[in-house]
């Protein structure tokens, strides 16, 4: 680009006005550092949008406000999106899908708020929106990973990012039982069919996780669209006895709340209480409309009238989980997980409905959910991820289970309502990750296999205390790729996971689910290494 010619940098953020000024200190801290950076390359640079003194902060807050910053962005200046906070795509997608200059998203690697996350969330959007976009990151702004390809970009190349770790499945030899379980499983599917339960779509601008409806019909899988005032009401309807038997049912297996008094900071037993009336009505209406699964948007719509689904999200997800019946008596779901993707992302609810069967007809423990891809910092020797979700995350996946379980109250600035979340360390094993996103108007699965370290507890208290505490955490190690690798090749914010019983175990459950994705018509590839493929 002309070296006259300023690129220009913009700020999107939370939707929640209390989020957004808890978290700009953080993102003014990482405004300074880029400027500082492009300039000391000798090029200039300004800001796209003024700081709002009566909000307090300098974020696009909404798609309205969005709109009017863009209103003043010339269409073929270079743009930065620069992030240090969770952020809502769509408040900024409109904008950036009608730019004709250069689009580069970048974050500060920082569990503080999640910055990557919400990069990852924005990469994934615009990968599926089809706009030309670079991407990078930085602990400080002043590494040379980092400035050169800054540097690069600000001169109008390409920033370009190792992706040898990416193999198509096309091509690949599969193991002759995976290649069967896959492919069998995947036909039923599609003979038989299923539906999957959205309690409204679209949850927190996550653009990139909403799979239109042409696409995922080929699969088998098709949408109920559900409404969150209808799971209200029905929890209006479940009884304080009814609600009282989920919670003691759970302090029996170990599950401890950690309550107050305080309705604005603490978790108080009429949260609790609500939170399983939710898990009861998610399970009566999930029967009524016969779904195979089920995503609550969590955030929003509900945040206004209860306390977090949470609690709910990561019951569902497990086998062992308190027995809930329809009004005429009948026992749901009876031993069964009833997969529920967090934040109503329907890439996860297709892997989690996909992996849950897969893993079941492998005989392997069938509890899979989505975390996000937080944070990560090496660890004698090892980059140790910092996998991290507020719901969804089953007992089974934690050391000690239930006993090893905690529900602390959600964060205020997010939900004033308050309620628990289900908070565990992620037990040591092999795991198979994977991740379906759209690009090029198709389906497509990335799948990868990791081990899931137990670290120190002063370093697993650390690592929370630096992210959030109340959520459960996954220390992931994955094979045979690195942290630029991940961030420059994952197209989303979330990332699921399930375990296998050992390595050999992992490699089946993977190169199945690998065929059956395949099956359904998905574009697979194969990431890293220790995959047995």
């Amino acid at each position: 680009m002309d070296m006259s010619e300023p690129a220009i940098f913009i700020a999107n953020g939370d939707l929640r006005l209390s989020a957004n000024q808890r978290c700009w200190a953080a993102q003014a801290k990482v405004e300074d550092a880029l400027v500082s950076a492009v300039h000391r390359l000798g090029f200039p640079i300004r800001r796209g949008h003024a700081f709002d003194p009566i909000k307090q902060h300098g974020f696009i807050d909404s798609q309205k406000r969005g709109m009017q910053v863009f209103r003043d962005i010339p269409a073929t200046a270079p743009l930065m999106v620069v992030e240090a906070v969770w952020q809502y795509s769509h408040h900024v997608l409109h904008g950036l899908v009608s730019h004709k200059g250069p689009i580069l998203t970048v974050a500060n690697w920082s569990g503080e708020w999640p910055g990557l996350v919400g990069m990852l969330n924005l990469n994934g959007s615009l990968t599926k929106a089809g706009v030309p976009y670079s991407t990078l990151w930085s602990d400080d702004f002043t590494d040379t990973y980092f400035l050169s390809r800054l540097e690069a970009w600000l001169k109008g190349h390409p920033v370009v990012h190792d992706m040898s770790h990416v193999r198509p499945l096309n091509g690949v030899q599969m193991p002759a039982r995976a290649e069967e379980v896959g492919v069998r499983l995947a036909r039923k599917l599609q003979h038989e069919k299923a539906i999957m339960g959205i309690f409204d779509e679209g949850c927190m601008g996550m653009f990139n996780a909403i799979i239109p409806d042409h696409l995922l019909m080929p699969t088998g899988v098709y949408k109920e669209r559900l409404s969150q005032s209808a799971l209200y009401a029905a929890m209006r309807l479940v009884t304080d006895a009814e609600a009282q038997s989920v919670r003691q049912w759970l302090e029996a297996k170990g599950l401890q709340f950690k309550t107050g008094a305080n309705e604005e900071t603490d978790l108080t037993d009429a949260q609790i209480l609500d939170q399983c009336r939710m898990y009861i009505a998610a399970m009566r209406i999930a029967d009524d409309f016969g779904c195979a699964a089920i995503g609550i948007q969590y955030q929003q719509g509900l945040k206004d009238l209860a306390p977090a689904s949470d609690l709910a999200e990561g019951l569902l997800n497990n086998s062992d989980r308190p027995p809930v019946h329809s009004p005429d008596g009948r026992l749901l779901y009876g031993g069964e997980p009833l997969p529920h993707f967090n934040e109503v992302d329907e890439c996860a609810g297709l892997d989690g409905l996909i992996t849950y069967r897969v893993w079941k007809e492998l005989g392997l423990a069938p509890e899979n959910t989505l975390h996000d891809l937080r944070y990560g910092e090496a660890y004698n020797g090892d980059f140790v991820w910092v996998f991290e979700i507020s719901g969804a995350a089953p007992p089974e996946h934690f050391i000690g289970g239930y006993a090893g379980a905690v529900s602390e109250r959600q964060p205020p600035m997010y939900f004033r309502l308050g309620g628990g979340s289900l908070k565990g360390i992620s037990k040591p094993g092999e795991v198979v990750w994977s991740r379906i996103f759209i690009e090029d108007g198709r389906l497509k699965a990335d799948l990868g296999r990791a081990k899931v370290v137990e670290l120190p507890r002063e370093e697993t208290e650390r690592r929370w205390q630096i992210t959030t505490p109340p959520w459960p955490i996954m220390h992931a190690v994955t094979y045979g790729i690195s942290r630029e690798q991940m961030m420059a090749r994952h197209k989303a914010n979330h990332i699921q996971v399930a375990y296998g019983q050992d390595a050999a175990t992992a490699n089946l459950a993977l190169a199945a689910k690998a065929a059956m994705f395949r099956e359904l018509g998905l574009e697979v590839s194969i990431c890293g290494t220790e995959t047995g493929l």
